[in-house]
């Protein structure tokens, strides 16, 4: 007796909708990426500082005579990006560049005095952002998102294009000083 064909079961399709799009998780990243960036923006806009200009002065404070390789890499920055950020904070005398004493090419990077008030005078306005990034949540959201994104980028630190090294770069930075 001839066997039946079996049936084939055809994929459920979605419906093409922006639903799709508005639930995705990486639009919701970007969009949430483009709120952050706008509060900061709308605090700390007395300073004409961006987020990530700010990133390097923390760093560039935490460590006097780092190098912009590893710069990018406590940052998590592109490295040819980066270039154009310390040169406006360079231009802004928010921060110079020393040449290293064992290899003239390499420029240190130290903050300025302009540099350092600054960073003390834009904390609370950072911190203002930061409030208002996550005001909407309850305290107990806030922390559980807050524990949830910092899991996310640790898991996926190796499939960003430019992967968080910050122990690597600073290893490398105590053994030169």
């Amino acid at each position: 007796m001839p066997s039946k064909p079996k049936p084939t079961i055809k994929p459920a399709v979605k419906p093409i909708t922006m639903d799709a799009v508005y639930t995705a998780p990486g639009y919701l990243f970007r969009r949430m990426q483009q709120i952050a960036v706008a509060l900061f923006v709308e605090e700390c806009r007395a300073f004409d500082l961006t987020p990530v200009q700010y990133a390097a002065l923390i760093a560039i404070h935490t460590h006097p005579g780092i190098d912009a390789t590893r710069l990018s890499a406590v940052i998590a920055f592109d490295r040819s990006t980066l270039g154009n950020v310390i040169e406006r904070l360079e231009a802004k005398k928010l921060i110079e560049r020393k040449s290293s004493g064992g290899d003239k090419r390499v420029k240190l990077l130290y903050l300025t005095k302009a540099g350092a008030t600054l960073l003390r005078e834009i904390m609370p306005s950072v911190d203002r952002a930061q409030a208002r990034m996550l005001q909407p949540l309850k305290a107990t959201d806030r922390r559980i998102l807050l524990a949830l994104l910092t899991q996310l980028v640790d898991l996926n630190n190796e499939s960003s294009r430019v992967p968080l090294r910050a122990e690597d770069a600073l290893e490398h930075l105590g053994k030169q000083a």
